[in-house]
């Protein structure tokens, strides 16, 4: 059960990650009261950074839940 969330967390992160690169926003938080949202044309690094650490947190959870359903990796230890 725990590998299905992974692989559901990992798809959800990537599709975040797609989504803003293809918007040229992406959400990374609050600031203050608002949320903050780097812009491609505002914060071109901060815009960047969100972008590959949804895409690695991405991928990471996709692998570890595919070979956790596979056997090869021990799944969450969750109780």
């Amino acid at each position: 059960m725990t590998s299905a969330f992974l692989v559901f967390i990992g798809v959800g992160l990537l599709i975040l990650a797609w989504r803003g690169h293809r918007d040229g926003a992406i959400r990374a938080g609050v600031k203050g009261l608002r949320p903050y949202t780097p812009t491609r044309e505002e914060s071109p690094l901060a815009f960047h950074f969100f972008v590959m650490l949804y895409l690695l947190g991405g991928f990471a959870c996709l692998v570890w839940g595919i070979l956790a359903l596979a056997g090869i990796a021990e799944p969450l230890p969750l109780r």
